[in-house]
């Protein structure tokens, strides 16, 4: 899956938000002072050249919807990082973010609880 730039996923998190929409409700989501309409257009037609966005035509108008979940590219997104960042290991990425993020005593008891219970299922499933 290909990454996004900044742009480009800003204007999704908006598409995700909203669910679909034309481009007037993809820049109504922007806080002010907004992009130039014509430049969201833009992010908006390569996002759908990339294949994020899917569109129904209404006369001359376009409504938009993701074709690409958030967890879909939330998912792709980590797992290049891990590669890239973290030789491919997922505890390195956890031990680094949990390390470096100043997490709380509650935000790291819960993530302890998250890791055991993936432990129970994984062990379950064999």
């Amino acid at each position: 899956m290909k990454e996004l730039t900044k742009a480009e996923e800003q204007v999704m998190q908006y598409l995700w938000e909203i669910k679909k929409g034309f481009l007037k409700d993809i820049v109504d989501q922007f806080p002010d002072p907004k992009p130039a309409y014509t430049t969201i257009s833009t992010v908006v037609r390569v996002l759908v050249n990339k294949g994020f966005i899917g569109f129904k035509t209404y006369g001359k108008s376009n409504e938009y919807h993701p074709k690409v979940g958030k967890k879909e590219y939330t998912k792709a997104f980590f797992k290049g990082i891990t590669k890239s960042f973290f030789n491919n290991s997922a505890s390195k990425l956890v031990s680094f973010f949990a390390s470096e993020n100043d997490l709380s005593l509650s935000e790291l008891e819960q993530l302890k609880k998250q890791v055991e219970e993936q432990i129970e299922k994984k062990k379950n499933t064999k």
